[in-house]
């Protein structure tokens, strides 16, 4: 990562003997060993999760998932022109055949846990190879890198967020290989990765520019020639194809209920203030980044900023990392530029959702600088992190009030940032400067640490613990409580809604527990209706409410209720 004089020095290494098989296998193992680990690990986390929490991207993620393995269709919060249908194909194996919907589910969160803990031994190559750890350290920063809040979080609801940590991980790693030895089938690796960021979600078109940026460079200064432009080129036209022909193959059997960013989107950036709350939300994100790797995100973008005006420095390093600032930055911005354009809701207060899948990246980069660079050199990148830190901290507060005095609120969800919520104990309300504290007094401890070779590598392992309690909070204090809110009871099965019956849903009832009651109904899409029941209606979900003027009364058109949860609001009525 670094070199000469920023390199702390080390001692020479005895001369090494050739690798017994047991010592060849040795790092090879105890990956397969962290990964198993860490899906058991999220499974585990998952464990209270077995209807959807986060409502209505997992709904439609899930109803495209059992349309593409031949089942019924449903609705998607989705637009035309954003539409991606990679995360659905990839869960899509959980819906094959007969079987509950808890089970299909069950089955979803283990294909995220499997794919989200590759981060494990992706981390750990990225360590060796770009950041040019030595084993044991490369180890500890992966390990620390993977079981991040922002990396974990998503592998147990039915997220495209679970797979594009990994996938982020795993580009970089190709960026690197194919810039430090170019060649056709680097940069169709480097290809097949950002197409299938396109194929998988919208933050794919920022990708998807940012490599086009990449391979007009690298051909422009000659590193690669036509033959690998087209062969870096090839597979993201591929799988976007694979994207439209999944969309039409689906046809009218998933319909869209998202409205195509327009207009509203141009005019809510178009000005003078429109373009401080996009500059405000973009660094709010970033200076999110900061905070949940204590610091570390900091000291790498400075770092990276440093390679960068050192064209005398591995070529590679600094390719990669200028892919990954410029990225960054693309990510942040178009998803407030996106958010912005959502006039129906109140802006967020932060949404870290769409970053999250760089923090892992640049924590590794972090760690490498905390692990090799001299003690001066690791002050002067510490101050920098502790500057963004107080400096965004500063801001946010100060956007918070503004908003306030304009009596208005920004909306704080516990999807916008679930780890920045514990680590500052902010579940009702941003805390910008806790948060702050937060980052500083981490950093200043890693740095403190790292000053002395023989404490780096324990206090980053200390970490991973840090990141494992973490996550047990969110466990505590979000999800489950989420599950338990959004879950209805009874069952429909316990009802005696039987498969084969045509089955709808009232728009009275709250649209959490209508979405999971719609879950159950396995054999039929579920469509929605006000007052009056459709006539092919074999059984109803409705509202029911005791002694209140929106309680349906289904004797009126000739259902006889099976049962329900009226402190839920919510019945079933067959057709007498």
């Amino acid at each position: 990562m670094a070199s000469g004089t920023d390199v702390r020095a080390r001692a020479a290494e005895p001369a090494r003997t050739p690798a017994t098989p047991r010592r060849r296998w040795l790092v090879p193992a105890l990956l397969v060993a962290g990964w198993l680990a860490g899906v058991a690990w999220r499974m585990w986390l998952a464990r209270h999760v077995a209807l959807p929490i986060a409502h209505t991207d997992e709904d439609s993620y899930l109803n495209t998932a059992r349309a593409l393995a031949g089942g019924p269709g449903g609705f998607s919060s989705e637009n035309g022109p954003l539409r991606r249908v990679g995360y659905p194909m990839l869960i899509s194996p959980a819906f094959l055949g007969e079987r509950d919907f808890t089970d299909s589910y069950r089955l979803v969160q283990l294909i995220n846990a499997v794919a989200n803990a590759a981060a494990l031994p992706l981390a750990y190559l990225l360590g060796r190879r770009l950041l040019g750890l030595r084993r044991s350290y490369a180890l500890v920063a992966a390990a620390v890198a993977a079981t991040l809040p922002a990396t974990a979080f998503y592998a147990q609801v039915a997220m495209i967020d679970a797979v594009l940590a990994p996938l982020v991980l795993a580009w970089m790693l190709a960026v690197h290989r194919w810039v430090s030895r170019p060649g056709p089938l680097a940069a169709v690796a480097v290809g097949t990765l950002v197409g299938a960021f396109h194929l998988l979600h919208s933050r794919g078109l920022v990708i998807v520019g940012v490599h086009a940026g990449l391979v007009l460079l690298l051909f422009a200064r000659r590193r690669v020639d036509a033959a690998q432009v087209l062969a870096a080129v090839l597979p993201v036209l591929a799988l976007a194809l694979v994207n439209e022909a999944g969309i039409r193959w689906l046809g009218d059997r998933v319909y869209l209920l998202g409205n195509p960013p327009g207009g509203g989107t141009v005019r809510a950036v178009a000005s003078g203030q429109g373009l401080l709350r996009l500059g405000a939300a973009v660094a709010t994100q970033l200076w999110y980044l900061v905070v949940i790797t204590f610091g570390l995100a900091g000291i790498a973008w400075a770092t990276a900023v440093r390679e960068l005006r050192r064209p005398q420095r591995d070529a590679a390093v600094r390719w990669t990392l200028g892919v990954a600032l410029v990225t960054s930055i693309g990510v942040a911005g178009g998803a407030s530029v996106i958010l912005a354009g959502i006039t129906s809701k109140p802006l967020d207060a932060i949404y870290g959702r769409y970053v999250q899948m760089l923090a892992p990246f640049w924590l590794l980069v972090g760690a490498g600088v905390l692990l090799t660079a001299t003690g001066r050199v690791l002050l002067r990148r510490a101050a920098v992190a502790v500057g963004l830190l107080a400096a965004g901290a500063a801001l946010i507060a100060a956007r918070l009030a503004y908003v306030a005095s304009r009596g208005h609120e920004l909306r704080y969800g516990g999807f916008g940032a679930p780890d920045l919520m514990a680590l500052t104990g902010g579940w009702r309300e941003f805390r910008p400067f806790t948060g702050a504290a937060v980052g500083v007094a981490g950093c200043l401890l890693l740095v403190a640490a790292a000053r002395r070779p023989r404490l780096g590598a324990p206090v980053l392992a200390a970490l991973v613990l840090v990141n494992v309690a973490t996550m047990a909070v969110i466990t505590d204090r979000l999800v489950r409580p989420m599950s338990a809110a959004t879950a209805p009871t009874p069952r429909v099965a316990d009802l005696g809604v039987r498969p084969g019956e045509r089955v709808y849903a009232s728009t009275g009832v709250h649209y959490i527990l209508r979405f999971n009651l719609s879950h159950q109904v396995t054999w039929t899409d579920v469509r929605w209706f006000t007052d009056r029941p459709p006539t092919a209606a074999d059984v109803v979900f409705t509202r029911w409410a005791p002694g209140e003027p929106d309680d349906w009364d289904g004797t009126r058109y000739g259902f006889v209720r099976l049962g329900g949860n009226p402190d839920q609001h919510w019945a079933a009525w067959r057709r007498a």
